[in-house]
C-alpha cells in the first residue's frame, strides 16, 4: 500500500471493514479488533492514524511490529491469518497496516488466561462487540457447513406469529411467549438462522432475531 492509497482509506472513515488507531500501547485492544474482523467479514487496522482521521504515524515501528506480533500469537485462539505492512510518511514515521481476512475456522478468542480472559468478538458497524452465546453458536455451525434440520412445532408457531406482528424478538421473549426453558428457545433461535429463517442483529444491551427478508 503506498500513501495515496493510505490516505484514501482514511478519508473513508471507520466502519465495519476499517479500524483506527493512535497508538499500540493497548495491545489488548488491537487484539479485540483483530479478533472481531476474523469472526466477521474481515477487515483492516490502521496503527498511527487518530480518532479525527490524523495520520501521525508510528515512531517506534519495529517495537510496535513485534510486540503486536507476539501477542497475536499469544492471544488469539484459533491462531488467525492476517499480514503487516508498512506505510512510510513524509515525517520519517510510518503506519502499520494489518489486514485481516475473514476466517473459516470461526469463532476466535480472546484467549488470556492469567487474567481469565476467553471472550469472542465480533464487528458491529465501526466497533468489536463481545459475542453473545448465540451468536457464537451460529458462527460454529456456518463454519461447519452442514445441512440444518428442524420440526416446525408449537413453540416455532408461536415465535413466527410473534415476528408477524412485531419486527423482532429476543431469547428471553421468545422463551416467554413459548413458555419454554431459554436454553431451548437460544437453541431454536440458534437453528432459524442457520437454516436461514431468521437473521441475527448483535447487540450489547440483547441479541434481536427477525424474519430473514425475501
Amino acid at each position: 500500500m503506498d500513501y495515496r492509497a493510505l490516505k484514501e482509506l482514511v478519508r473513508q472513515g471507520e466502519g465495519t471493514h476499517l479500524e483506527f488507531k493512535l497508538k499500540s500501547n493497548h495491545p489488548e485492544r488491537i487484539i479485540r479488533e483483530i479478533v472481531a474482523f476474523a469472526n466477521t467479514e474481515g477487515g483492516k487496522l490502521l496503527i498511527g492514524i487518530g480518532d479525527d482521521k490524523s495520520i501521525q504515524g508510528l515512531k517506534h515501528i519495529d517495537e510496535d511490529e513485534y510486540l503486536l506480533e507476539r501477542a497475536i500469537e499469544r492471544y488469539c485462539k484459533p491462531a488467525i491469518d492476517y499480514t503487516m505492512e508498512r506505510v512510510a510518511l513524509a515525517n520519517d514515521r510510518e503506519v502499520l497496516v494489518i489486514t485481516v481476512p475473514e476466517s473459516d475456522r470461526k469463532p476466535h478468542y480472546v484467549d488470556d488466561p492469567l487474567n481469565d480472559l476467553h471472550r469472542a468478538y465480533i464487528r458491529v458497524d465501526d466497533k468489536a462487540m463481545q459475542a453473545s452465546k448465540e451468536v457464537r453458536e451460529i458462527l460454529k455451525g456456518e463454519t461447519a457447513d452442514r445441512n440444518i434440520r428442524f420440526t416446525y412445532g408449537e413453540k416455532e408457531q408461536a415465535l413466527m406469529q410473534h415476528l408477524a406482528r412485531n419486527q423482532s424478538i429476543t431469547v428471553d421473549l421468545f422463551a416467554t411467549i413459548a413458555r419454554i426453558p431459554r436454553r431451548m428457545a437460544s437453541r431454536t433461535l440458534v437453528l432459524l438462522v442457520l437454516a436461514n429463517v431468521l437473521q441475527v442483529h448483535p447487540d450489547e444491551v440483547g441479541d434481536r432475531f427477525t424474519t430473514r427478508p425475501g
